[in-house]
């Protein structure tokens, strides 16, 4: 396999960052014209579900029962 001069990759990489923009230039015309594509995130209107600290500190201590039971098992 020849090597090429830096000159030619870099060359090279210009004309591939060029298509690749060309690419996404389309592919971001065809999320327009789809309406704009898939909304990220919760729906309007709907809250966000909170927990209370009491139950944060029953599963804290449900975990931290799991984690020393593991930790005895490796100690025997």
């Amino acid at each position: 396999m020849k090597l090429l001069p830096p000159s030619q990759i870099l060359a090279h990489l210009e004309r591939s960052a060029k298509h690749l923009r060309a690419e996404l230039e389309k592919v971001e015309a065809a999320i327009k014209a789809l309406g704009g594509g898939v909304k990220l995130g919760r729906p309007p209107g709907k809250k966000k579900s909170k927990m209370s600290a009491k139950a944060r500190a029953a599963i804290g201590r449900a975990q931290r029962a799991r984690w020393a039971k593991i930790r005895a098992a490796k100690k025997k």
